[in-house]
């Protein structure tokens, strides 16, 4: 299942409002986002929590009332396929002030991408996205070093179409207080070392979106030793926001074959927002078997406009 905390019991927590539940006795009923690193490290799941210690939390004001900064997740996985389209196709979706990250005049890059969530500060979850590689909102010309950074997952920045999520907290959080276009569904990721498969649900229980692949050989990193980051830009209350979210890589690979990947498109938002964007190809299958992350909330920022 997707969602374990179906088969729990929850409690509820008010969000700015909103009233969430969560199951009851895990990591947010317990930590309300103030985590005992040391218990937590006590967590077979968990491989270590040193990145975090280096992370002090602050208290913010934000649309779903106060809350501590940056999430954390102490172990998760995740599979991107990156693909080209065509800028034309991209510019439709992207707000004016923002523009692709062209790999060639003409040709844009976008992604599909699963989460898996297994221990973080907000309890299980799983989501899957369709971005958009943009270029930095606040950037002179781009380099090559930028286009080489972002296909190895070093240092992304991103215009997010679709991002549903299996967990009530999670859409809450991600909608009211991010600014992403979050919605619950019935989402099943599941990441080990041979396999790579994704099942996105749509409002009637078919397929949205469905993806199968053999996981690419793993490599292992020491922790702090390879630490990524994507910035997300949204609009809150009609102001444009950053959002950065810091990975800390513990097993990971990268193929540039696309031999038995299967990506099946359905009925459903995702579907709709890929097909929008006119994938032509796949050019890279990522697959981070093991790692952790730092999601800072967002910060206001300057997206000066665009010259069409």
């Amino acid at each position: 299942m997707s969602c374990p905390q179906k088969d729990k019991d929850t409690v509820k927590v008010d969000l700015g409002g909103r009233e969430v539940t969560v199951p009851k006795g895990g990591l947010y009923d317990r930590y309300r986002m103030d985590p005992d690193l040391d218990a937590i490290a006590r967590d077979p799941r968990v491989s270590g929590v040193d990145f975090f210690r280096r992370l002090p939390k602050a208290k913010v004001d934000s649309p779903i009332g106060p809350t501590l900064t940056p999430n954390f997740y102490y172990t998760m996985s995740t599979a991107r396929l990156t693909m080209l389209a065509p800028s034309k196709a991209i510019r439709t979706r992207l707000p004016e002030e923002l523009a692709p990250l062209e790999i060639a005049p003409g040709l844009g890059l976008i992604s599909v991408m699963f989460f898996r969530y297994d221990v973080c500060d907000i309890d299980f979850y799983t989501e899957a996205t369709v971005g958009i590689a943009v270029k930095p909102a606040r950037h002179g010309k781009l380099g090559f070093f930028d286009l080489v950074t972002g296909l190895k997952n070093e240092r992304l920045d991103a215009y997010v179409l679709s991002l549903p999520v299996s967990s009530d907290i999670a859409q809450v959080r991600g909608h009211d207080g991010y600014g992403f276009p979050k919605w619950v569904t019935d989402l099943d990721v599941d990441i080990d070392d041979s396999r790579t498969t994704a099942r996105v649900a749509n409002d009637a229980g078919g397929v949205d979106l469905a993806f199968s692949a053999a996981t690419p050989t793993q490599r292992a990193y020491a922790s702090g030793e390879r630490v990524g980051s994507l910035t997300s830009y949204t609009k809150i209350n009609g102001g444009w926001h950053s959002t950065l979210n810091q990975t800390n890589v513990l097993n990971a690979g990268t193929t540039r074959s696309t031999r038995g990947v299967t990506l099946q498109l359905g009925e459903g938002r995702m579907s709709d927002d890929l097909r929008s964007l006119k994938p032509m190809r796949t050019i890279q299958f990522d697959v981070m078997t093991e790692g952790q992350a730092a999601l800072h909330m967002p910060a206001p920022t300057s997206v000066p406009p665009r010259d069409k």
